[in-house]
């Protein structure tokens, strides 16, 4: 079936395998924000962004992320080498779309809770066809959510590799990148460190 730009069917991947080394040891996914786990409100983020289907890809902690977190609506994946990197999670999530007919993929990360569905729509919304590069930006520099036209998939995924994702190849190919911004919309804080858990609520 040939998807046309008027409605793409973008899917939506969360990297949410990271184990939270700087937080000792405690999964990113589970960490609690307005009392539920952070991997449910970045898939909610994706679900009212207008992403379909939704596909998560777990690591650490994995099986009492999938006891504690709804995952509703999703598909899971377990990156057996989450410790790797998140480019070995990047290439798993990738991987799992083969065969959906998407026509891209936007990726989200599990410790950006400040990005909601309303930059997840306007990157989305940025879609022109299957060798789409967008990025959301806040205030010029580029950040999260990225979506990566399906013609792109191969390329990135070879790239992936340790801790890079898709870093290595969004910085030779700057020049194709759409940059939309969403500072007015989204905060890009990342959740790395203890006192990083301030911004939970």
């Amino acid at each position: 079936m040939a998807s046309h730009a008027k409605n793409p069917k973008v899917a939506g991947v969360l990297l949410a395998a990271g184990g939270g080394r700087r937080l000792g040891g405690r999964p990113k996914a589970l960490l609690e924000h307005r009392g539920r786990p952070l991997v449910e409100h970045a898939l909610r983020a994706l679900r009212n962004g207008g992403c379909g289907p939704l596909h998560v890809v777990l690591g650490a902690a994995a099986d009492e992320v999938r006891a504690r977190a709804d995952l509703t609506g999703s598909a899971v994946t377990v990156n057996p080498g989450w410790e790797e990197g998140m480019g070995s999670s990047l290439r798993l999530g990738l991987a799992a779309l083969s065969g959906t007919g998407a026509d891209a993929a936007l990726v989200l990360l599990v410790d950006q809770p400040g990005i909601g569905a309303e930059a997840v729509a306007r990157v989305r919304g940025t879609y022109r066809s299957r060798s789409s590069l967008v990025a959301a930006a806040y205030d010029g520099e580029r950040g999260h959510p990225v979506l990566f036209g399906a013609d792109r998939w191969a390329d990135i995924a070879a790239g992936a590799v340790g801790d890079q994702g898709a870093r290595a190849y969004l910085r030779e190919h700057r020049n194709a990148i759409t940059l939309v911004e969403c500072s007015d919309v989204a905060q890009a804080y990342d959740i790395d460190t203890t006192e990083d858990l301030g911004h939970l609520e």
